[in-house]
């Protein structure tokens, strides 16, 4: 059973973060599930640190809009979701290629939700695991 209140296709999603700094690292969502989302993001120069790895803070982009996407589509109609805090662990360091981002529920709240993202490589590794609290609140 699905825990989406609000509905939504990859199309729209993927939409709706154009011209942000979504789309300039890349970020492209890719499937949703009955209980999670996933996106993509390219390892290029664009999310590259000067040493040329994964830069983590381009990983921390992916996770919180990921977690804020579902948190987004979590919450019931007329509510949206901010960001309250995120953390990361980066674990292991990237080059090149995609990394992969899965956002899973911790907790699903009417107020406050908490997500948890890990991000992996191309070789399934865990690069990065992170956590997103999300406020729950009325649209202005």
């Amino acid at each position: 059973m699905s825990i989406w209140k609000k509905p939504a296709t990859l199309e729209q999603i993927n939409k709706f973060g154009a011209n942000t700094l979504v789309s300039h690292l890349g970020i492209e969502v890719t499937a949703i599930g009955d209980s999670t989302i996933s996106a993509t993001m390219p390892v290029a120069d664009h999310t590259r640190q000067p040493l040329g790895y994964l830069h983590g803070g381009a990983s921390v982009v992916l996770a919180e809009t990921l977690g804020s996407i579902a948190a987004h589509l979590a919450a019931e109609e007329g509510m949206v979701s901010f960001g309250a805090e995120i953390n990361a662990n980066h674990l292991r360091s990237v080059r090149s290629g995609t990394v992969t981002g899965v956002a899973s529920p911790l907790r699903i709240g009417s107020s406050m939700q908490v997500w948890d993202i890990r991000i992996t490589d191309d070789n399934d590794e865990l690069i990065c695991i992170s956590r997103l609290t999300a406020a729950i609140r009325p649209q202005p």
